[in-house]
């Protein structure tokens, strides 16, 4: 199909490469972003109110794609809040501690855990369910909280998603476009998922591995005050997640001005130093204090622990009804609510109504603070696809919005060459391209019914081709490689500047996808 390209696909296309320059030289991407924004809906349509609205109009787009994450996060982060001021946050954490004791078991078994609850039930559900539980062990443990960050981002959004082995939307998708059988396409990129997977965690213990330290309860307080000053900055200092600084001297519990007592912790200073029990004059208070977030250290695991089980039941019997990715992060959002309002209770009976919105405001706070910054960026990208283009660009809801994005990725394709590896990396790089919207699967039909077509033509498989654009698109568009995607959330919980942290991921990435492309074409 020839694609007749207009200034509007060129001025879009010089907004990519703007920002990728920008990212390169470790500069925040926002400006450049509105400004693309701007230019590629007054390219199209001519109109300087157009461009103007579709500033607006993208970042709306954007938050109403994301604002679940959003919400998640500031659902998780205001009931470890509670969890803090309870006391119950240490006490959660302290059985993990017997397996993950220093950064290389945190390391293998926040990978498995991952990797397997996102094989089953998609990243969705166990981002949350690892950022609640898991990543603070793996913090007082001696990993940086980049280094995390990667791991979960690497195993759930990229090595389980770009696969979907179990579920198999993905391979379904690809097989259906490229008109093979799912299975051959399901089967292969489970493969190449693995090869890719295992090469970029291989890098990431190699290179993060430096900045562990020794595990130390500080790290925790070291990683909260960090993410209270600092998280909203995007600018891509190394520093995020080096551990290169020395650790900072843990406060009491009220703050470095001794006056906040209990009411003092907010959901964004979890996880610190629990208040001295000294301070406490009444013996008996202090013990059911305990035996409160004794209580409650147990009733976290055991919810999530259930709730897994749940998934479990629905996915393999008909015992239950089956929950799709959306419906089970809602469902974990929901357990961290009532959990929320049972801490607060138990913390402050008399006023737990204002403590717990205070968490909840402080939940919200911190998640926009730490992740508002991808929205415009998203909205630029979202331009690019059919989907997002109308509602951005004021076309009406019965017309098509353009495809600026898969225009120029079709045109890119009808200039490869006919051979097995120059097929195979195009492929590659379309997917690549083609998730730059920060959607994982939006790019499918378009990889597969390329592989359809150029797979005989260059005497491949067009299972294996489809299976290697599904990687090029998942690894990109499903969080791994994109700050404008779910990988958000995985920043979020981790406490990271998101730029920061696919900016890392990206030379494991791609490294690990040029190896699982070339075993492709030699092997398959």
């Amino acid at each position: 199909m020839d694609v007749q390209l207009t200034a509007a696909h060129w001025v879009y296309l010089a907004g990519i490469l703007v920002i990728l320059a920008t990212m390169a030289l470790r500069k925040n991407i926002v400006v450049p972003a509105v400004v693309a924004t701007f230019l590629t809906a007054l390219t199209f349509s001519g109109s300087i109110v157009t461009g103007l609205s579709a500033i607006f109009n993208a970042s709306l787009v954007a938050a109403k794609e994301l604002f679940n994450i959003f919400l998640i996060i500031a659902m998780v982060t205001a009931m470890l809040g509670a969890l803090r001021q309870l006391g119950a946050d240490r006490m959660m954490v302290a059985p993990f501690r017997r397996v993950m004791r220093a950064g290389t078991s945190s390391f293998l078994v926040l990978a498995a855990v991952t990797y397997v609850i996102s094989l089953f039930f998609w990243p969705t559900p166990a981002v949350p369910l690892v950022g609640a539980v898991l990543i603070p062990v793996a913090i007082r443990a001696g990993m940086s909280p980049l280094s995390v960050g990667m791991v979960i981002a690497i195993c759930g959004q990229g090595m389980a998603l770009s696969s979907d082995y179990i579920i198999k939307v993905a391979p379904g998708i690809s097989a259906s476009a490229a008109g093979v059988e799912a299975d051959a396409v399901a089967d292969k990129a489970m493969v190449l998922s693995l090869i890719v997977g295992g090469t970029a965690l291989l890098i990431t213990y190699l290179v993060q591995k430096r900045h562990w330290r020794a595990p130390s309860p500080d790290l925790l307080v070291e990683w909260e005050a960090e993410a209270d000053r600092g998280i909203g900055d995007t600018r891509g200092d190394d520093s995020s997640g080096g551990g290169s600084r020395p650790p900072r001297r843990p406060e009491p519990a009220g703050g470095p001005t001794g006056g906040g007592g209990e009411h003092a912790a907010t959901a964004t200073a979890v996880l610190v130093a629990p208040s001295d029990p000294v301070a406490d004059p009444d013996a008996e208070a202090e013990k059911e204090r305990r035996g409160t977030a004794k209580a409650f250290a147990m009733l976290v695991p055991l919810a999530y622990l259930a709730f897994i089980v749940y998934l479990m039941l629905g996915k393999f019997t008909e015992v239950v009804p089956p929950l799709q990715g959306g419906d089970a992060a809602a469902i974990v959002g929901g357990i961290a609510a009532l959990i929320l309002f049972a801490a607060a209770a138990s913390t402050d009976r008399g006023g737990f109504l204002e403590t717990t919105s205070d968490h909840l405001v402080d939940g919200l706070v911190f998640a926009f603070k730490a992740m508002g910054c991808v929205l415009p960026i998203a909205g630029f990208f979202f331009i690019g696809n059919p989907e997002f283009a109308g509602p951005i660009l004021g076309i009406s809801a019965d017309a098509a919005g353009p495809a600026i994005l898969f225009d120029l990725v079709t045109t890119v394709q009808a200039n490869l060459p006919q051979n097995a590896f120059v097929t195979s990396f195009g492929i590659l790089l379309i997917g690549l391209v083609a998730g730059l919207d920060g959607s994982g699967f939006s790019g499918l039909p378009l990889t597969g019914a390329l592989s359809g077509a150029l797979g005989p033509a260059v005497d491949v498989d067009p299972s294996t081709l489809a299976a290697i654009g599904q990687m090029g698109n998942i690894w990109a568009g499903g969080g791994v490689i994109i700050a404008w995607s779910s990988l958000v959330a995985v920043a979020g919980f981790a406490r990271v500047p998101v730029l920061d942290l696919a900016r890392k991921c990206f030379l494991p990435v791609m490294a690990g996808l040029i190896l699982s492309t070339v075993f492709a074409v030699l092997v398959f």
